[in-house]
């Protein structure tokens, strides 16, 4: 199996806008990106990770057809790297650079306000395009926008999705069907999905609080992470990925982590990595009753020695499709600084979890390499994935 790297990354989230900005804020363990938001749930104004820098505009004629929050977005993600993508065209040709994204929201606030207009008015408005709501859109957008020829397509998965592209995109370049894949995750604050987790009961209405006997439930952000991968050597090396399927129930993961579990394991035989030489885990840690229980248990099972590990939602709030590929460059930045992120919680453990052995402000990687970082991500449905990056070897 031919090894795969992430060569570039381009991310923009609540904590900042590019790699330098949300690397600061991420190994500070800074809590500026969440902020009380009224407007999004009537008579609520639930801590959201909104992402506040200004957003490239869309350009004529793209902007005729695909101008919404979620492109803007991705756009601003892909001019990050947009010289090493233009590198790949140039080396590859436009039909072997393929797209794969991971979305669940897309452009449905926009489509949202066509509907309300519709209602009230028995007509569209001008700016209404079905298109904004349809899931293959952002994979659509930065295709026509690079005027790409490769594969392109979403996959959504809710929580997963974003890890899932990442997945696809290596299985692409390991079949000889690509020679690079942009692949990653993207998501915005949209009031359908907002509304419907208030109703489940699901929000904390301060900042989350993950793993802590005194969490009481998520936040919601945006995001867009995306990644140019390749199997050409790069700074960061996809070393394994698994996933898995419990099917438990619609909303509810399995109390005792089997799937998770499944997951985690697969993703260490791909590596052909035992759990002692995971240096660190990105855990899901969402800050629910039952993701955070069943996940504690999950690891404690996995590495039954322990591992350095830590939640990053309470900087960026659940960024739902886009978590996964968010919390993957989250360990490609470590890797590169040598940091990790700290757990942003109460210190008030719940004595009902098996323990876990969390990272503080200011610790790092042990010295030497090779280094190798797990990310998880659980989705509504039980549906699973985990990834492990390392040191390019």
């Amino acid at each position: 199996m031919s090894a795969t790297y992430l060569n570039a990354l381009g991310v923009v989230c609540a904590p900042g806008a590019g790699k330098a900005a949300v690397a600061e804020a991420l190994f500070a363990g800074a809590e500026h990106g969440l902020h009380a938001e009224p407007g999004w749930i009537p008579e609520h104004a639930p801590p959201l990770g909104g992402v506040r820098t200004p957003l490239p505009a869309i350009s004529e004629p793209l902007a005729a057809t695909r101008d919404n929050r979620c492109n803007r977005l991705l756009l601003a993600a892909a001019q990050e790297i947009e010289t090493d993508i233009r590198a790949a065209i140039a080396s590859h040709g436009g039909a072997r650079v393929g797209v794969v994204l991971g979305t669940s929201t897309g452009g449905i606030e926009e489509a949202t306000d066509g509907l309300a207009t519709y209602r009230r008015d028995e007509a569209w408005p001008a700016d209404y395009r079905y298109a904004h709501q349809e899931l293959a859109g952002p994979a659509e957008f930065l295709a026509e926008w690079l005027e790409l020829a490769g594969p392109c397509y979403t996959i959504s998965t809710a929580c997963t999705a974003g890890a899932r592209a990442l997945i696809s995109a290596q299985r692409l370049l390991q079949a000889g069907l690509c020679d690079a894949v942009l692949c990653g995750g993207v998501d915005t604050l949209a009031r359908l999905p907002l509304n419907g987790f208030h109703a489940l009961g699901a929000m904390d209405s301060a900042r989350c609080n993950p793993f802590s006997r005194e969490r009481h439930g998520i936040n919601i952000g945006e995001a867009a992470a995306l990644f140019l991968m390749t199997r050409e050597r790069g700074p960061v090396q996809l070393l394994g990925a698994g996933s898995s399927s419990d099917a438990y129930h619609m909303s509810s993961p399995g109390p005792e982590g089997l799937g998770a579990r499944q997951a985690m394991r697969a993703a260490l035989t791909q590596a052909g990595l035992e759990p002692a030489q995971i240096d660190y885990l990105n855990l899901h840690g969402t800050a629910t009753a039952h993701n955070d229980a069943m996940e504690a248990q999950a690891v404690a099972a996995v590495f039954p020695h322990g591992v350095p590990c830590s939640s990053t939602k309470p900087l960026t709030g659940h960024t739902l499709a886009a978590a996964g590929a968010l919390e993957a460059a989250f360990c490609w930045l470590s890797l590169r600084d040598g940091r990790l992120p700290p757990q942003c919680w109460d210190g008030l453990a719940d004595p009902e979890l098996p323990a876990l052995r969390f990272t503080e402000v200011g610790m790092r990687l042990p010295d030497g390499q090779p280094h190798r970082l797990m990310s998880s991500s659980f989705a509504f449905g039980g549906n699973n994935a985990c990834l492990i990056l390392g040191d390019a070897a």
